[in-house]
């Protein structure tokens, strides 16, 4: 099913965060790229997908624990305080 304006990256939030799916993963999502490439990861979605394989059927996961590698100010608590 194509629908206009809905691609991988969305199709793969909506199954992680809307549907539950243990096993969606965004190997596109800029994040995960940062992330991976950061902890020794291929960072290209193909190969990102490729070695993601190994982390099935939970990929959701994986995606959970690369967001929270990255230093971004969502993942720090308390936040830090700006000037």
């Amino acid at each position: 099913l194509a629908l206009p304006g809905i691609g991988p990256w969305t199709a793969e939030m909506i199954a992680m965060r809307g549907l539950g799916d243990p096993d969606a993963f965004p190997a596109t999502d800029l994040g995960i790229r940062m992330a991976a490439e950061a902890v020794e990861l291929p960072s290209a979605p193909r190969l990102l997908t490729e070695r993601a394989s190994r982390w099935r059927p939970w990929r959701s996961y994986a995606t959970q624990h690369l967001w929270t590698a990255l230093d971004h100010a969502v993942n720090q608590w308390p936040p830090k305080e700006t000037s």
